[in-house]
């Protein structure tokens, strides 16, 4: 019986998923080796947009799946392919993650001071600026101490920024390249920023380092540091800080940082680290502890807020901020414009 398998859910009947299904030509299934084989992903949406009771759950061709836990990490190892969850899709602002303390972990909007939160748009940017989301089967772990950056891990999936030229949908699984990453310091975490791009894009093949987003993509990696740096300074806090000088790191480099939040991942479902809180539920993990069936997710699903209208949005979520930077330099204060 579910109800004794899984906290704050109660046993009932099953009833009609209300879905939206977004469609994916990326086919996987799921296993602690993070390898892909063949599985079609669609999105359930639950709740109203933009409201605190929205969410996306993930589902395949049986039912519902865990996009942390049940998305396998890799496409192709030979060609270093991976699996990418958008959360948020290029130009959108609304702040939307996957959610790791509840079952399933579908993708939630951010909440701030009781309201769901919107990403500040910073001059000259409109929300975020590429397609934003994290690759399945990652944990940046808070207790390990990492050397590069002098900081712990943020307690999330590791962060993807995908740059080719389509805006992706909330929930859309993605099939992508790593070229490098960056690393964000934020508010003391380390809080990697892979960047990355969807294999299908025109200019996918040409695109295989930073050196090669710089000659491709000018300016975008500048951007996107100055981008991370400065959206939290309209809610009253300072900027972001980065290790290594925000130099984007090499595409070699970024796959070792994978594969190391990959194994804290394994660690985590293993049940070899305290989860903390963490859902580690999941539909495909065959013989872990934390499987339950798929009757048994879409139980959870259903005692959710079925889908609804989206909420109207504040038009101050639109307003654009004009932000004077602040450089410290030998106790004299400088405005940087």
């Amino acid at each position: 019986m579910i109800a004794s398998r899984i906290p704050h859910v109660l046993a009932g009947g099953l009833h009609k998923l209300i879905s939206q299904p977004l469609t994916n030509r990326l086919r996987c299934s799921s296993s602690l080796s993070g390898i892909c084989s063949n599985m079609a992903y669609t999105i359930v949406e639950r709740g109203s947009p933009y409201s605190p009771d929205y969410r996306v759950y993930i589902q395949n061709k049986n039912g519902p799946v865990s996009p942390l836990h049940d998305i396998p990490l890799m496409v192709d190892g030979s060609k270093k392919i991976f699996n990418m969850v958008v959360e948020v899709p290029r130009w959108s602002n609304a702040k939307m993650e996957i959610t790791m303390k509840e079952i399933l972990n579908p993708i939630k909007q951010d909440v701030n001071k009781g309201k769901p939160r919107f990403v500040a748009n910073c001059f000259p940017h409109h929300g975020y600026i590429w397609n934003y989301g994290a690759l399945p089967q990652t944990w940046e772990n808070p207790e390990h101490l990492d050397d590069g950056t002098g900081c712990k891990g943020d307690n999330d999936p590791i962060d993807v920024l995908e740059i080719g030229y389509r805006v992706a949908k909330r929930g859309e699984i993605l099939q992508v390249k790593i070229l490098g990453t960056i690393a964000l310091i934020d508010e003391g975490e380390t809080d990697w920023k892979l960047i990355a791009i969807d294999v299908k894009d025109p200019l996918a093949d040409q695109v295989n380092d930073v050196q090669d987003v710089e000659k491709h993509f000018p300016g975008l990696l500048k951007a996107s540091v100055e981008w991370f740096k400065i959206y939290k300074i309209p809610d009253g806090k300072p900027e972001n800080q980065f290790a290594f000088n925000g130099e984007a790191k090499p595409a070699s480099f970024a796959l070792k940082i994978v594969d190391e939040v990959h194994r804290f991942w394994k660690s985590l479902v293993n049940k070899e680290v305290d989860a903390k809180g963490i859902s580690c539920v999941n539909t495909t993990l065959d013989g872990n502890a934390f499987q339950i069936s798929i009757n048994e997710a879409k139980e959870v699903i259903n005692k959710t807020p079925p889908y609804s209208q989206p909420q109207a949005i504040d038009p101050i979520v639109d307003k654009i901020h004009f932000v004077r930077r602040i450089c410290m330099c030998r106790n004299r204060t400088i405005n940087i414009n």
